[in-house]
Formats: structure tokens, sequence, C-alpha cells
């Protein structure tokens, strides 16, 4: 393993790690306060952010586990641990999501729950959203600057928690304004309407998780990326053509297979020479990629792309 790797690797566990220790503070923080106010919101939000520790727990671990190299039964390395990571954190949302729902349906027709609006319910809302912009941002840094799913994932995740935190704080209002305006007394209905919306919040999001989890777990190559190696492959002096261009990830790690016609009187030093200019071209598109490339003679007639 090179020191760039192990470098990278310390810098993607360090934001996973990052991510755990705010979670546990957050869930914490939200139990105590919603069980005092009563709260269905942040009881939403404490579920919310339990599950975010379960994920931020699971991203640390896929993180660490990804980067072990290839051996005899992993030949593309483990990096699809990240994939599997996200597509698990989908399942422990909609989890969520199923209970939030039921339980604010239950308050918003069948059950009244006095819900005692203090500070401290917004302060802990505050925070909230104060953290997740924090931990988003440096997980997004992380995910773009190491190209990880898994961290992906969870910047995604926690910056849409910024949104949700939101809504909780407008139900809140429109509990303590009820308090305040008796003739308003439907705004007590505040609380669980916004703990519907966190719920539509994280089920839209998730789905879009698990989509692209279930993309990579099934090798999907990103849209226009083919082509894009084509076209620049095409544009190298003697490449006649390039076809069959095969694109799989393996967590981060992107592995390309190109076949390419050459010129029948290339000797073999001119084609190898060629071959290592072809993946040097794909290598800049798709920085650190593990090309193959397969030269075929011109005379032979390209197979359908």
């Amino acid at each position: 393993m090179t020191a760039n790797t192990l470098t990278a690797e310390t810098e993607k566990r360090a934001a996973a790690l990052s991510s755990v220790v705010a979670a546990v503070g957050l869930t914490t923080f939200k139990i105590v306060v919603g069980i005092s106010t009563g709260s269905l919101g942040i009881l939403a939000e404490a579920a919310h952010s339990g599950l975010d520790l379960l994920a931020a727990l699971m991203t640390f671990f896929a993180v660490r586990l990804s980067g072990k190299p290839a051996d005899d039964q992993h030949l593309y390395g483990h990096g699809k641990i990240e994939n599997l990571s996200a597509l698990f954190e989908t399942l422990l949302l909609l989890v969520t999501c199923v209970w939030i729902i039921y339980e604010a349906v239950q308050r918003l027709f069948f059950r009244h729950v006095e819900i005692e609006v203090t500070f401290w319910a917004f302060l802990v809302m505050a925070v909230s959203i104060a953290v997740d912009f924090t931990r988003s941002r440096v997980l997004y840094r992380a995910a773009r600057k190491h190209n990880s799913q898994a961290l992906e994932a969870d910047a995604l995740h926690f910056s849409t928690d910024i949104w949700s935190s939101s809504v909780v704080i407008l139900g809140l209002i429109g509990v303590k304004v009820a308090e305040l305006h008796p003739q308003w007394g439907i705004l007590r209905q505040a609380d669980a309407v916004a703990a519907l919306v966190v719920a539509l919040i994280v089920i839209y999001i998730s789905l879009q998780l698990g989509g692209r989890a279930i993309q990579a777990l099934l090798d999907a190559a990103p849209q226009g990326q083919v082509r894009a190696i084509q076209e620049a492959v095409e544009r190298l002096p003697g490449v006649i053509d390039c076809h069959q261009v095969r694109v799989r990830y393996s967590g981060p790690q992107p592995f390309v297979d190109a076949h390419i016609l050459v010129a029948p009187e290339m000797d073999f030093p001119e084609v190898h020479t060629l071959t290592e200019e072809v993946e040097r071209i794909i290598q800049t598109l798709l920085p650190g990629a593990d090309v193959t490339v397969h030269p075929e003679p011109a005379s032979r007639v390209p197979p359908e792309t």
C-alpha cells in the first residue's frame, strides 16, 4: 500500500469517525429533550439520529474494510463493502419512517399527547442543524477527494437532516403559538405534521441512496462515461477505433476494460507504447482507474458497441 493510499484511508476514517462522535452526542441530546417535552417531532428526530449513529458506525467500518487490498478471493478488492453499507443504511431509514408515520397518524386522529415546548426543545434542534451542517461539509470534502460512495451517502444524508430539523422547529413554533393563542388550537397538531414531513424527507433521500447503492452493486456505469472514454481514446494518434469498453466500480476504485483497433503494420513495441498511452488517457478521465487494454489489428471488423 502506497503512502498516498495510506493517507487517503486515514483521512476517510477520520471523517467517518467524526460523524460517529457527532451522532452519539446528537442522539443522546434529542432523546433527553424529546422525552422531557413529549414532542413527537423531536423524538422522531432522535430516532432518526439513532439510525444516523448506526449508519455512521457502518460507514466507519465499511471505510476501514473497503481499504483492504485485493486478495485471492477478492480480486477486485473490497470496495463494494461501501455500497453494501449504503444499501443497509437505506433499509434502516425506511424502517424508521414506518414508525414515525404510524405514531404521527395516531397523534393526529386517535390519541392526544400534551407537548411542552421549552427553550431546550429549540436549542437541541438548533444544535442539530449546526452539527449536521459541519459534519456534512467534512464528509463531502473527504468523499469528493477520495471518491468514496459511503462517505458521500453519509454527507447527503446529513445535509438533508438540516431541512428535517428546520421542519421540526416550525412544528414547535406552531405548538407554542397555539398555547399563546387558543383560537388557533389547530396548530397544536403542527408537531405531528412536522414529524410526517420529516418521514417523507427521509423516505425521499433513502430511495435516492438505495438506488445508487443498487446501481453500484449491479456494476452500472455512470451515464455518458463509456462514450467519453471512447471519444478520448479515438482521438489518440494510432487508434483507429475504440470499442467494447466496460466500466465497473468496486467502492471508489474504477476498473476499465477497453478494446482498440490499431494499424496492422505496427510492431509489438509500438503497440505496447500505444496501449500505455490509452491507459494514461483513461486515467486522466478516471483518476486511479485500473485499466486493461486489448489491442486488435484493424483488419478485424470491430464488434458492435
